[in-house]
């Protein structure tokens, strides 16, 4: 989803190595279907860092899920997979705030689920610190614990750190895949024009963070 259409939500999982005959017959376009940051940012030394940034609330991302969730949990040794929330605005950012919360208490994997769930099967909008310990409480999250993780400083620092990662890898939209600080590519950039059901978007774009893997490896 593009930060511009947040006001109006839009309607609308390979092993590692796996390509699409496309990709194989001579790679994805770059400019087109990635991004290359120029200059790069700082790398984690001896690993390959990727990271997914997404909103709870993008239908995309909702989408995007189960297959990227699947793609993760085939990496090898050197790359490092993590998701960062984006705060495109106000009530955004207090999603931003629930994911760190719930990721300093140990338990964002676990409860995201059933997030993605209410917000998009649901129509729940969980944009308050209550609501969100109300929602929260029934899968074994202490609502006092979770409202002092929500206000801590260490969750606001989080915070700060996923925007300025954000603004560096020049995020316009979710969800959006940074590969090694030294490139950028997404399920929209994947499709280069071309009208795809979003499952196809979502392979697509895995299979050129894999070729951008492969490349960070190389250092090509």
């Amino acid at each position: 989803m593009k930060r511009r259409d947040f006001s109006a939500l839009l309607a609308t999982a390979p092993a590692l190595g796996a390509a699409s005959n496309a990709l194989a017959q001579g790679g994805p376009i770059e400019g087109r279907q990635y991004l290359v940051l120029n200059p790069p940012l700082p790398g984690t030394p001896g690993k390959i860092e990727v990271v997914e940034f997404f909103w709870y609330g993008c239908p995309h991302c909702y989408a995007f899920e189960p297959a990227i969730e699947a793609w993760a949990k085939q990496l090898p040794a050197d790359v490092a997979f993590r998701k960062v929330h984006v705060a495109f605005r106000a009530n955004v950012k207090i999603h931003q705030r629930m994911f760190y919360a719930l990721e300093a208490m140990g338990k964002e994997a676990a409860a995201r689920p059933a997030i993605f769930n209410a917000m998009h099967q649901q129509g729940q909008a969980l944009d308050d610190a209550k609501s969100q310990a109300k929602f929260l409480s029934p899968l074994g999250i202490d609502p006092v614990k979770y409202q002092e993780a929500f206000n801590s400083f260490g969750v606001v620092t989080k915070c700060t750190q996923a925007e300025k990662l954000s603004e560096a890898y020049r995020i316009d939209g979710v969800p959006s895949i940074g590969v090694a600080g030294r490139f950028l590519t997404s399920p929209s950039q994947a499709a280069a024009g071309q009208r795809l059901p979003e499952l196809e978007l979502g392979q697509k774009a895995l299979q050129i963070t894999d070729f951008l893997i492969q490349r960070a490896r190389t250092k090509a």
